[in-house]
């Protein structure tokens, strides 16, 4: 038996032959790409920013090795020119990313205890805002860390004492701390923000350098996209070595130090 030949459908008289589509040439190729990229950069820029959380200062909420996508639109100051973006201002309780004052390449995450005209102080490690104790849920106290840390009056009983005998306090702090200070009280200044770490123990936060000016606010973590067990250390490689070895390490052990669990994690 003959094997059959497939045939191409004879065309219509008077039917057209549908044109090929065009082969995209080099430069449109080039300007898609580079289409993308202007809207990845900007999205990356102004809109979301990737940062990895390096140290325990707000441990439960965040995790040493978290690493989060930061929005930076909601807490900018309003652009009324684009009115569809959704702004607001900072609100108490808040965790902000945010440059160290005095330190202006070092990126901070804290949460905002305090708005302007607040007037703040610790007893016993518990925050008084305008005179009320706060029950703050999210915070780790010394004796959920470690249950012999020693009290330590500078840290639990602020700003009882206007110098830190740890020598942990910035000098431009210990300088300016007293003239902030009216009846016990710390008050915030305007257009500033006190500033606090969940892992009170530990955290070095607006205690020990004093406020955040609004300039200095980034936006604030949305969500964890990725959650890789890593040590406090990590974030003091800086040397060429130092950050390959570090690569390795991630890349062997990927699947078995994520933190798969905490994926998508939201941020509050």
């Amino acid at each position: 038996m003959a094997a059959s030949i497939p045939t191409l459908s004879p065309v219509a008289p008077g039917q057209d032959v549908p044109p090929a589509a065009p082969e995209e040439s080099f430069l449109q190729m080039l300007s898609s790409f580079a289409s993308v990229f202007v809207v990845g950069l900007f999205v990356i820029t102004f809109v979301l920013q990737a940062f990895e959380i390096p140290s325990s200062s707000m441990v439960k909420t965040l995790l040493i090795g978290d690493h989060v996508f930061v929005d930076r639109i909601t807490l900018a100051p309003p652009a009324k020119w684009f009115p569809l973006v959704r702004y607001r201002p900072i609100e108490r309780g808040d965790i902000v990313v945010f440059l160290k004052p005095g330190e202006p390449d070092l990126y901070l995450v804290k949460r905002f205890i305090g708005l302007p005209g607040d007037h703040i102080h610790l007893k016993d490690g518990v925050v008084y805002l305008n005179g009320v104790p706060q029950t703050e849920p999210y915070k780790m106290r010394a004796e959920d860390t470690a249950p012999d840390e020693q009290f330590d009056p500078y840290r639990d009983q602020f700003p009882a004492l206007l110098n830190d005998p740890g020598q942990r306090q910035t000098a431009e702090w210990q300088v300016a701390l007293p003239g902030d200070v009216q009846n016990g009280d710390l008050v915030v200044p305007p257009d500033s923000y006190f500033a606090m770490g969940d892992n009170r123990p530990v955290s070095l936060d607006s205690r020990y350098w004093g406020f955040v000016p609004r300039a200095n606010v980034i936006g604030r973590p949305l969500f964890v996209y990725w959650s890789f067990e890593a040590a406090e250390d990590d974030a003091t490689h800086h040397t060429l070595g130092e950050r390959a070895a570090s690569l390795v390490h991630t890349v062997i052990h990927f699947f078995d130090m994520t933190r798969w669990g905490r994926t998508l994690h939201r941020v509050s």
